[in-house]
C-alpha cells in the first residue's frame, strides 16, 4: 500500500492562490503528484480552513462557488470522520507535543488516516509527532 501524505491547509491554499509566486507553483505540482500517486489525504478541518482563506483572505479571493467546486474535488482525500474522540486525541497531542489545539486536530486527523507524513509550512519540519513526520515541502523557496 502507498504511504499516505496528509496535506495541511497552507499547502492546499498555496496551490490555489496564483499570487503565491513560487510557492503556488511548488504546491500545485506537489498536489498533482499526490493525485497521480494516489496518496494524498486531508481532513474536513483543512477544507473548512481552505474555504475561508481562499474566499476571504488571499489577495485575489476566488468566488464561493469555485471554492466549493475545488473542495468537491478533494472529497476523495477525506479518509476519516472528525468526531469527539478525535478532539480528545487532539487535546492530548497539544499537551504532549506543545502544539495548538488546532494543529493537534490536524495531526490527529493525519494519525487516524494512517498518514506517515504531514505536509505543512506552519509546523516544525523534521519533527515527528504521534509517529508522523512533519515535512515542509516549500523550505527551499524564499518568501515572496
Amino acid at each position: 500500500m502507498t504511504e499516505l501524505r496528509f496535506v495541511d491547509t497552507n499547502i492546499l491554499l498555496y496551490a490555489h492562490d496564483r499570487d503565491a509566486g513560487s510557492k503556488h507553483d511548488r504546491a500545485k505540482q506537489l498536489l498533482i503528484n499526490l493525485w497521480n500517486e494516489g496518496n494524498g489525504c486531508l481532513s474536513t478541518q483543512v477544507l473548512q480552513e481552505f474555504f475561508v482563506n481562499v474566499t476571504k483572505k488571499i489577495p485575489q479571493p476566488i468566488s464561493t462557488s469555485i471554492a466549493r467546486e475545488i473542495m468537491r474535488t478533494y472529497l476523495p482525500w477525506l479518509r476519516v470522520a472528525t468526531d469527539g474522540e478525535m478532539a480528545i486525541r487532539a487535546s492530548e497531542i497539544a499537551d504532549t507535543w506543545q502544539t495548538s489545539f488546532w494543529d493537534g486536530m490536524i495531526i490527529a486527523a493525519a494519525e487516524r488516516s494512517g498518514a506517515t507524513e504531514l505536509l505543512s509550512e506552519d509546523m516544525q519540519s523534521g519533527q515527528r509527532i504521534a509517529g508522523i513526520l512533519i515535512t515542509n515541502p516549500l523550505t527551499d523557496i524564499q518568501a515572496k
